[in-house]
């Protein structure tokens, strides 16, 4: 496991620091730099590479206990990190004000509860857990951003239309404000994308060769431009200011997730008479305890909200997850989960 993890954690923190380096340019200074890769990101690369993933997915293959015992933790956490920091923005101002105040806390949960699945979770599963666990690792990932970015959409967008209408900008009227939530949630660059991906895979559609291939393509450019613009992000926020936020974020994503799903794995597997804890159950744990993804950093950016809590806490939550990586494969191992393929 370690020559693995420090091996994807050092091209991870080598290509933000080669952002990071970047900003040190005149060409990249500002916050503009990583604002334009983030979106190119955001608009262009992620959603072919949502598309790609959902036209092909293998619904019936999918171990639905396990995503359902990864998922419903995850969700229901993610809710209540939103729901807490709504409640801290009331008693803090009163009333939703400026777009960014409102996109606030859907950008704060993305932030706790997106993980880096894909980059350093699809390796990391592959080495551990051999082929058997890197299919259930890889059926998380393939839901991964359908189900956390169109419920943190949804929740952003009826927060953002609710205070237009307290601002005077759009008509007061239910039927106003819910068509507006449809329409933003809709036309959206990442669930847009994941409805297509889903309509042409329900219909046994193919995809043809030469449209997969532009696909795949462009989905291989997310991550790297990802990383490039956490490193300029990070040049020019800081981490200062943001640090004790990004520490509450992080200590909730490695420490707090995984234990929830931990708990209700074993009350799954209690309740319904086995079969989920071992390689199951220590794949889904594990997935959960992944650092926090780049998609929180495109979310933030789209918004203009948190973008400096989203970018510390993608780095210091990969940085600490070097030490409780190894703490929660121990724990699995006890419990009596596979270390080794």
């Amino acid at each position: 496991m370690g020559s693995v993890l420090f091996l994807k954690l050092g091209a991870i923190f080598t290509t933000i620091a080669l952002g990071f380096l970047a900003g040190r340019f005149p060409a990249f200074r500002g916050g503009e730099a990583a604002r334009i890769l983030s979106n190119a990101a955001f608009y262009l690369f992620a959603p072919a590479l949502l598309f790609r993933a959902t036209a092909r997915i293998d619904l019936a293959a999918l171990p639905w206990r396990a995503l359902a015992v990864f998922f419903g933790p995850v969700v229901l956490g993610m809710v209540g990190v939103y729901l807490l920091q709504k409640r801290a923005l009331r008693r803090a101002s009163g009333a939703q004000g400026t777009a960014p105040e409102a996109a606030a806390p859907a950008v704060r949960a993305i932030t706790a509860a997106f993980g880096n699945n894909a980059q350093l979770g699809i390796p990391l599963a592959a080495a551990l857990f051999g082929e058997a666990g890197l299919q259930i690792h890889l059926a998380v990932v393939s839901l991964h951003a359908l189900v956390l970015l169109s419920l943190l959409t949804v929740l952003v967008e009826r927060d953002l239309a609710q205070a237009a209408v307290q601002r005077g900008e759009a008509p007061a009227s239910l039927a106003g404000t819910l068509a507006r939530v449809v329409r933003n949630t809709v036309i959206h660059p990442i669930v847009l994308p994941v409805l297509a991906g889903m309509a042409w895979n329900l219909g046994g559609l193919p995809l043809p060769g030469p449209l997969d291939e532009v696909l795949l393509m462009l989905g291989t450019a997310v991550v790297p431009l990802c990383l490039v613009a956490i490193g300029l992000s990070l040049g020019h926020y800081g981490v200062r200011g943001a640090a004790r936020v990004a520490g509450q974020l992080s200590a909730f994503k490695l420490l707090v997730q995984p234990a929830l799903v931990l708990v209700a794995g074993w009350a799954v597997d209690r309740g319904l008479g086995g079969g989920l804890l071992g390689l199951p159950l220590t794949v889904i744990v594990l997935a959960a305890a992944n650092p926090t993804g780049s998609n929180a950093l495109m979310f933030a950016q789209r918004y203009r909200s948190q973008e400096a809590e989203a970018t510390a806490t993608i780095v210091v939550s990969t940085a600490a997850f070097v030490l409780t990586a190894p703490l929660w494969l121990l724990l699995l191992g006890a419990l009596g989960g596979p270390l080794t393929p």
